[in-house]
């Protein structure tokens, strides 16, 4: 400073010129601070979650600095004034996606720069360090490496481990930095140190490296002190079988662990057991063969062997099944490979991950407990049987591996795949001890795969060697369609038309092959064909009951349409309304912690030709949703199924600006049919799953299956959607779940969802209106039609017009009735007055002659005349009557007598007086 005069710096000291660098993180180097917050503001006492967070912090291990496990938001900040435009650089460990790692830089207002507008860290494959790097803007700079675990369930986060944290753009250097323990600078002027070799050391400003006494110490790469060599034990060597000899035979031989670090001449020690012992080599895997060498050959093209034969050609109308299957570990196959990878060093990097053991290929010693070990297969490409070349969607092969685990400590075995070698993505993972058990992976599209697996014996900062015993063991790994594969059988295929020799034609998409004849035909309507079985017409197979195939029969799907026939009535559905996606968000739901959580669902139910328009993705904040569909064959948190899941940790909950999504999967990527029916393909709904609906319309239930299985759901996932009629609902609806599932699921495997709208409602018909006649008015009568109410039916056919007919008055009518009545009612009356006053008369001279007799009862009757004498009326009658006539009755209702009906009436005569 005095001369103001750039010098080199000495032996064992190094300097960046303008800048400063951080590789040494024993302890949290000066400047840095740890601030750490429960962010949830949502849920709870903000004091009480800050509280429980105290202990939650960046943690220094050594050549790294590691994040946090929990929910818990931890930021490590670091201050610098620039007084130039500079960067920042630094390596980093991200593989988990249930942590978030954020890097952003305020100025000294706290606002953030532009230069990390885009401030998500990209995740970065197993045991690979990512690197990031940012521009800084001359002045103030605070930078932060923020980490959020999202804890959804017991299982731990991995943390995210930074290193190599490097500055440029700082005031000039007017000092240099001492070299750490563990690396030294030999010359003057360095600008960085070099690590020391294996078995050496150094402290703190060395110029150089220190041999350690190799008889009874040891240091591993970079150390800053030996360390003394222990006694030997079982859990420093292993055993291996040498590759098949000329006579079948392998040799078991035993190995130190590499390096070395025990001794053999202390007390209790063991020696290396003695290696040689010869046993019979394991038949070749199918596919391969020997050809009396020590190792087994692939099969040539065209050829099958089932690994104990000679390798024989395909009979005619056949072609080989091209494949893997791995099921004798004499060695490890060509296209796999094994490593070991520690994310903290270098202790384990040249060892082998996994050692062959005759039936089965287990997990290797390694060089630590935390060490992972990797196990790899590639496959360049798959490729269906010939005959079925072209179908979309369908499933292309298959992988599947029978394994086990054997832990004392919470070890975890994880299988993952890459795609074109861009991203390496957890497929399955399985903790602790688990017995022996099958899991198949179903590759959906061709393309470049390198399959890993990756065993873990525990997860912790520090190195042990305490589990060693612990290990995992693959006994078979069957790769189905595999462009590079060989063939342990041959299969049928379609012939040419000419029938020229057994060369295989490929089927057209959708087309079967016909037993008799060896040649293509088509699947019939509405089946598509089996991946699995292409041979005869029983490889069609029927879809289900509403349901449709595609065009090349490689699915089925439905076209919104559903009908229904119940007691001769029939009820025909249209969701096509419907066809576009349906979101739901249930929740909130909380972790242990009082993280909050809701659950978002898209729903494709039908339409759209048979393809899956849901779409679900992680970290949303990382790409749009245009990005994503343009990629989507290359970006692997995009998941497009017919029913689709993701987490949503809201903005309010985490302080995010923005609401993130992790957790992707499909739930449905395959349509088993819609039906009225409570029960489809052993898939049930519950009577009492949601409440009964208001109308007396029968529901439509929506069916649908994952292809995918994970340890949890051994027969993958099921979806049911129950459409539901409710014409208060229109357009789009409502969605919603069981009340009693606020997930949608109860069981994790299979889901149920209600879609209730007016869309759901059956088309109308001519039973849904009625008729009403109106009255006739000048000779013309109106008929109107009107819906039934309350009305549970949309579109279908249409009201009918108003229609207009011809009639007679009533008045014309009502005046001839009126005419009649008087009419009938003057005749009753008269003749009642005729009747009355005939009575009258009778009963007048019945009395004179009652009277007459009674005066002269003594007398003799004088003879009388029966003429009528001058002057007399003839008013005597006599009536004799044994049936009353018609006027015989009315007579007797108008004197209401109720004598008989037969009289004798004595008449007065002249006779009569006389006696």
């Amino acid at each position: 400073m005095k001369n103001q005069v750039c010098s080199k710096c000495a032996e064992g000291t190094y300097s960046l010129g303008s800048g400063i660098k951080f590789d040494e993180w024993d302890e949290l180097p000066a400047g840095f601070s740890n601030v750490a917050t429960f962010m949830d503001t949502a849920v709870g006492s903000s004091e009480n979650k800050a509280d429980s967070c105290n202990n939650s912090s960046w943690t220094p291990r050594g050549n790294y600095i590691e994040s946090n496990r929990d929910d818990c938001t931890v930021s490590l900040i670091y201050a610098v004034h620039l007084k130039k435009s500079g960067s920042v650089f630094f390596e980093y460990q991200y593989i988990d996606n249930n942590i978030f790692f954020e890097f952003f830089i305020q100025n000294d207002q706290c606002k953030e720069m532009e230069s990390t507008a885009d401030k998500w860290v990209k995740l970065t494959d197993n045991g690979e360090w990512g690197s990031h790097s940012v521009t800084l803007k001359s002045g103030s700079n605070i930078l932060y490496w923020r980490t959020t675990g999202i804890l959804m369930g017991s299982k731990v986060v991995k943390p995210v481990l930074v290193k190599n944290i490097t500055i440029e753009g700082v005031a000039y250097t007017s000092e240099c930095f001492s070299c750490k323990p563990g690396t030294f600078s030999d010359k003057p002027g360095a600008s960085g140190c070099q690590v020391c070799p294996r078995n050496t050391y150094s402290e703190k400003g060395a110029k150089e490296c220190t041999k350690c006494k190799e008889e009874m110490y040891y240091a591993d790469e970079g150390s800053s002190a030996c360390i003394e060599r222990p006694p030997c034990t079982s859990k420093d060597f292993f055993q291996i079988h040498t590759p098949c000899d000329k006579e079948g035979k392998t040799q078991i031989m035993y190995k130190w662990i590499e390096p070395k670090i025990c001794r053999e001449d202390l007390p209790d020690a063991l020696t290396l057991p003695p290696s040689g012992e010869r046993q019979d080599c394991p038949p070749c895997n199918p596919g391969f063969y020997n050809n009396a060498s020590s190792s087994c050959t692939p099969c040539p093209p065209g050829t099958f062997s089932d690994g104990m034969q000679e390798c024989k050609a395909c009979p005619a109308g056949t072609e080989p099944a091209l494949g893997f299957e791995y099921k004798w570990w004499n060695i490890l196959p060509g296209n796999m490979k094994t490593s070991c990878f520690n994310v903290g060093n270098s202790k384990c990097d040249g060892m082998n991950g996994w050692e062959v053991a005759g039936d089965h290929i287990q997990s290797g010693a390694g060089g630590s407990d935390n060490d992972y070990l990797i196990l790899n297969l590639h496959i360049p490409g798959f490729k269906p049987p010939t005959s079925v070349t072209g179908a979309t969607g369908a499933e292309l092969g298959r992988i599947t591996f029978i394994f086990e685990t054997i832990c004392s400590a919470d070890c975890v075995l994880y299988f993952m795949a890459d795609v074109n070698r861009k991203n390496t993505n957890v497929v399955e993972s399985w903790e602790r001890s688990k017995e022996k058990q099958s899991y198949t992976h179903i590759i959906s599209k061709n393309a470049s795969f390198t399959f890993t697996w990756a065993f873990q014996r525990i997860n912790e900062g520090q190195d042990s060697r305490q589990f060693i015993n612990d290990m995992a063991k693959i006994y078979s790994i069957t790769v189905t369609n595999a462009v590079d594969g060989v063939a342990s059988s041959c299969r049928a295929c379609a012939l040419g038309s000419e029938q020229s020799g057994s060369s295989c034609v490929p089927c057209p998409p959708g087309h079967y092959i016909e037993k008799e004849t060896s040649q293509c035909k088509e699947c019939p309507a509405n089946t598509f064909l089996s991946i699995h079985q292409v041979y005869g017409r029983e490889a069609c197979i029927p879809c289900g009951p509403g349901s449709r195939s595609t065009k090349d029969h490689s699915a089925c799907f439905s076209d919104c349409l559903v009908s229904y026939v119940k007691d001769n009535q029939s009820l025909n559905y249209n969701f096509s309304n419907l066809s576009q996606v349906g979101s739901l968000m249930s929740g909130p739901s909380f972790t242990s912690r009082g993280t909050k959580f809701f659950h978002f669902f898209n729903i494709s139910l039908c339409g759209n030709e048979g393809k899956k328009m849901a779409i679900c993705t992680d970290n949303i904040t990382d790409v749009t949703l245009k990005d994503m569909v343009a990629e989507s064959e290359d970006f692997s948190n995009f998941v497009g199924a017919f029913v689709c899941q993701s987490t949503i940790i809201p903005s309010d909950s985490k302080g995010f600006r923005t609401a993130l999504a992790l957790q992707s999967n499909s739930l449905a990527d395959r349509f088993l049919g819609a039906t009225v029916e409570t029960m489809l393909e052993n898939i049930s709904i519950k009577a009492d799953m949601f409440p009964p609906s208001a109308s007396k319309i029968p529901d439509v239930h929506f069916f649908y299956k994952s292809s995918t299985v994970t340890a949890s759901c051994e027969n993958g996932r099921a979806t049911v959607v129950t459409m539901r009629c409710n014409p208060n609902k229109p357009g789009q609806g409502e969605l919603s779940v069981p009340s009693s599932c606020p997930a949608g699921t109860c069981d994790g495997c299979t889901f149920y969802f209600v879609w209730e709208s007016a869309e759901a409602c059956p088309l109308c018909t001519e039973q849904d209106y009625h008729e009403i006649e109106g009255a006739c008015k000048k000779g013309f009568q109106e008929t109107l039609y009107v819906w039934n109410e309350p009305k549970h039916c949309i579109k279908g056919v249409s009201l009918p017009e108003k229609k207009t007919s011809t009639c007679e008055t009533v008045d014309f009518w009502l005046k001839v009735g009126a005419g009649v009545g008087a009419f009938t009612a003057v005749l009753l009356i008269a003749l009642t007055c005729y009747f009355w006053k005939k009575n009258q008369k009778l009963e007048y001279k019945y009395s004179k002659l009652v009277m007459t007799t009674n005066s002269k009862e003594c007398e003799l009757p004088a003879a009388d005349s029966c003429a009528i004498m001058e002057g007399e009326d003839n008013e005597e009658e006599i009536v004799y009557s044994n049936k009353q006539s018609l006027l015989g009755k009315l007579k007797s209702l108008a004197t209401k007598e109720k004598e008989d009906n037969f009289e004798s009436v004595q008449l007065k005569s002249s006779r009569s007086q006389n006696i």
